[in-house]
């Protein structure tokens, strides 16, 4: 670990039900001290220009991969990212944008995802109850994977 600012981007769509997630994490995370945020539609390029210089990132977003509404998923970037799941309903899927980024060397060292299973990804505004329920619980293990990080950087057991 180095000195870097930690930073979380949430993916996705707030126009889209559940796809907007991410963005209700990142704001859930404003406030929070050493902790920079951001918002993005998933956009490769843009998400490699946002965690430049920033180590840990943490990307939230919308993961389709058949489990129960609100389920939580980590992942750890150092390894590639699953293909099988559908990453949010952007055209490029994360996995992808993840995966190009390694190839050109743009990982940060720590890269984990948090993805939330969604309930619905119709158009319209406003996350279901299910994912508004868990948005405490994913805030809680974003917190404690900063800390860890902190924590690991300081080179503490």
């Amino acid at each position: 670990m180095t000195d870097k600012e930690a930073l979380v981007i949430g993916i996705g769509n707030p126009w889209r039900g559940d796809d907007g997630i991410g963005h209700a994490v990142v704001d859930a995370l404003a406030d929070t001290p050493d902790l920079a945020t951001a918002k993005s539609h998933g956009e490769p390029a843009e998400l490699m220009e946002l965690w430049q210089g920033h180590d840990p990132v943490i990307l939230v977003d919308a993961i389709v991969t058949g489990a129960a509404p609100g389920t939580l998923h980590r992942l750890d970037a150092r390894e590639p990212l699953p293909r099988g799941a559908r990453y949010s309903s952007h055209g490029i899927g994360l996995a992808e944008a993840v995966e190009l980024a390694r190839s050109l060397d743009e990982l940060p060292d720590t890269l984990i995802v948090h993805g939330i299973e969604p309930a619905r990804l119709e158009d319209g505004a406003g996350l279901s109850p299910e994912i508004r329920d868990s948005l405490a619980r994913v805030v809680s293990r974003i917190t404690s994977d900063l800390a860890e990080a902190v924590s690991g950087s300081r080179g503490t057991p």
